[in-house]
């Protein structure tokens, strides 16, 4: 995978760096057959209020299908081409089934045009073949992990990620998950061999802030500069401290070393070691 940079005729261009889109069809148009149109709600929920911040504007999109089931099983396909989806960080496959049915993919790593992929549990360990966990040896690089059977795919999705299969306990799996969580996963489920291509996407640039508004990401104020009545941090003459024991959200929770999940979650029993334990 290539980044492409660029002479620096503007401040902006100095910084920034794009993908090369190394074996994606630049010239593609997405399926027709499998777009939809995308609602932009800018954050705000059915009564209009931001309920999350920072988002709105942006370019307009059209969201992409993806299989993340891989419903026709024990039927091979043939990747038609790869694609860019503005919708994921991850390169997407157009896939044709014998039946001529097409289908969307996350493509993995080392898949191109061609290529025949399929979702079988007797399917061979190759990048792209989609198999339930307990046909899947152990030591395995695999993503699109699913969590409950036939639900689809739930995990290590973005662009770049992996996971490994460690070990497996009956109808148990341990699989070490990109964040160095390792968690207990049914081997009923499926998961994709493999790992998500378009690896160069955390070292591209974005160099400009107006790349960023295509994007649809609205800009961050400090609380430091705001007013005492928008934010805990406000106020004070000049540069002024937190003045508190550390630094809250706008709602004056704690925004350091705060744990958010539940403490009595049902799924604390499938985890075996925390993403940040020692």
């Amino acid at each position: 995978m290539a980044i492409k940079t660029f002479k620096p005729y503007t401040p902006a261009r100095r910084n920034m760096t794009v993908s090369g889109f190394d074996g994606v069809d630049k010239k593609a148009r997405p399926e027709r057959s499998l777009v939809e149109t995308l609602k932009k709600n800018a954050g705000r929920n059915s009564y209009g209020r931001i309920t999350v911040r920072h988002k709105g504007g942006g370019n307009k999109r059209k969201y992409r299908i993806i299989d993340f089931k891989r419903l026709k099983t024990d039927m091979s396909a043939t990747v038609e081409r790869i694609e860019y989806d503005p919708n994921r960080t991850a390169y997407i496959a157009l896939i044709r089934y014998e039946d001529n049915t097409l289908s969307y993919i996350l493509a993995p790593y080392g898949l191109k045009a061609g290529d025949t992929v399929i979702a079988s549990a007797a399917a061979d360990i190759k990048p792209g073949n989609c198999l339930p966990i307990a046909n899947i040896p152990v030591g395995t690089v695999i993503h699109n992990v699913e969590l409950q059977p036939g639900h689809g795919a739930q995990l290590v999705r973005s662009a770049g990620a992996a996971a490994q299969l460690m070990a497996k306990e009956g109808d148990l799996a341990q699989i070490r998950l990109p964040s160095g969580e390792v968690r207990y996963v049914r081997t009923n489920c499926t998961a994709c061999i493999g790992q998500v291509g378009n690896l160069d996407h955390e070292n591209v640039h974005i160099g400009k802030a107006g790349r960023k508004r295509h994007m649809g990401v609205r800009p961050t104020v400090r609380g430091s500069v705001m007013n005492p009545n928008d934010h805990p941090h406000g106020g004070g003459e000049g540069r002024a401290p937190v003045g508190r024991p550390g630094p809250v959200t706008p709602w004056g929770k704690p925004a350091l070393g705060y744990k958010t999940r539940a403490k009595k979650n049902r799924s604390n029993k499938f985890i075996i070691k925390r993403r940040n334990s020692k």
